[in-house]
């Protein structure tokens, strides 16, 4: 078990099993390389929002989320030879994939980057962050009214 002291969560302790490692890091920060995921527990799977919180710099936790809740059937395409680092079985059940998410002052112009999905291994939590061939994905996909329908559809 490690503990840190967030600047966005307090203390928290993290298992073992719950640790991710970015054997590259993550774009921008390479230093950065291990993780863990922290979201509200009550809410689970259905949490839009979580957390990838840095164990090395305890400050720096950056929002991401499922991309299927904005772009159902998200598929990027890159060179399948970039998930060598996360080894084994990916099958769509043997992963779990995230976009980061950039929320500005006016939350309204919330975006997601689709162009750059962290895709992370179930077996072994070992986890890569790619770009993606696709030109049809943006860096900066606004997400709010997207959210905001499906959140009064579900009301």
């Amino acid at each position: 078990m490690v503990e840190i002291n967030t600047k966005a969560f307090g203390k928290v302790a993290i298992e073992d099993d719950r640790l991710i490692r970015f054997d590259h890091g993550i774009l921008g920060f390479p230093d950065l390389k291990d993780f863990t995921l922290i979201y509200d527990i009550d809410k689970g799977n259905e949490s839009t929002i979580k957390w990838l919180q840095s164990i090395q710099e305890p400050n720096f936790a950056m929002p991401v989320m499922n991309p299927d809740l904005v772009i159902p059937g998200y598929t990027p395409v890159f060179n399948k030879e970039l998930l060598t680092p996360l080894g084994g079985n990916l099958d769509s059940e043997n992963i779990l994939m995230f976009v980061t998410v950039t929320v500005p002052k006016d939350i309204t112009k919330t975006t997601v980057n689709l162009k750059a999905p962290i895709i992370i291994s179930i077996d072994n939590r070992k986890a890569v962050q790619l770009i993606c061939d696709d030109e049809s994905y943006s860096i900066k996909h606004g997400i709010y009214e997207d959210l905001m329908a499906k959140k009064a559809a579900n009301a």
